[in-house]
């Protein structure tokens, strides 16, 4: 079972983590992405599952497409589920994007915020479940242009395509802020009193490149900046409970040292905002 905060694993990694076994004032699980890892042999598979067999493992996809129109891949679904099987994965996620459109675009291209692309997105996420016979959620993405047939706000589409597919939400904290700084349409305090709290099941926590005062760009390549750990003590506030949270980190990667550090800023953070829940309950 997922608990306290994680770090996404990097074959790079390996050696950091041969001798460490989670620790509930840092690095309590780790996250991979099944594509990165299907395939993969030798050494680093080796490594990766010496981790994993000391490790709960998260599962975070890359590649359904939930909001594209090319078919549902259904064999590639079924090979992720013999890997969530082999590692005995109770959690998986993946992006409310799409990647394909005859063809993969290696992208997480945005969705317009419709209520057609709700049913439609709900009704491929529900496939999904039935495939994987589990309960997935779906990550809110960052995104860099704003569709003109938008029918609802960002975090309205978030709710409505949660609640028509009956998942749960995967909340992208970096995100939010990332969105609200480059689009200026939903402030990310509005966001979070506005999500669906009881969906909320997962956070990511990351940094981002500031291009210019109105352009950041999610790139997952730097510590995670001030505003965001302010916008993440308050999202754990306003959660009815504590939900497992991982460090991003995927390039212009520091010494694990670094990373230790803001993974144990997480917990730091989920331990107080959950002292401050039991407090109140106790008033």
């Amino acid at each position: 079972m997922l608990q306290g905060a994680g770090l996404g694993y990097k074959r790079s990694m390996a050696a950091d983590f041969r001798h460490r076994l989670p620790d509930a004032d840092g690095i309590n699980f780790i996250e991979a992405a099944p594509e990165n890892w299907l395939r993969m042999g030798g050494a680093a598979r080796r490594d990766f599952d010496s981790v994993a067999e000391r490790f709960p493992l998260a599962c975070h996809g890359l590649s359904l497409s939930l909001g594209g129109r090319d078919p549902l891949r259904i064999d590639f679904l079924k090979q992720i589920k013999d890997f969530i099987r082999r590692y005995r994965i109770g959690f998986f996620s993946e992006h409310l994007s799409y990647c394909d459109h005859n063809g993969f675009v290696y992208d997480l291209l945005p969705l317009p915020f419709t209520w057609e692309m709700v049913r439609h997105t709900a009704a491929r996420i529900r496939t999904v479940q039935d495939v994987l016979e589990m309960r997935i959620a779906v990550e809110n993405t960052s995104y860099y242009a704003h569709s003109p047939l938008a029918e609802m706000s960002e975090v309205e589409f978030l709710n409505a395509v949660a609640r028509e597919a009956d998942c749960d939400i995967h909340l992208d904290v970096n995100n939010i802020y990332v969105n609200a700084v480059n689009h200026g349409l939903l402030a990310p305090r509005d966001y979070i009193a506005q999500v669906d709290a009881g969906r909320v099941t997962y956070m990511h926590m990351a940094g981002h490149d500031r291009e210019a005062a109105d352009l950041l760009i999610d790139t997952h390549g730097q510590p995670v900046c001030d505003d965001v750990w302010d916008l993440f003590a308050d999202v754990c506030r306003l959660l009815p409970r504590s939900v497992p949270t991982l460090l991003e980190r995927d390039n212009n990667l520091p010494p694990f040292a670094e990373l230790e550090a803001e993974v144990a800023r997480i917990a730091a953070i989920q331990q107080q905002t959950e002292r401050e829940r039991r407090e109140h309950q106790a008033a």
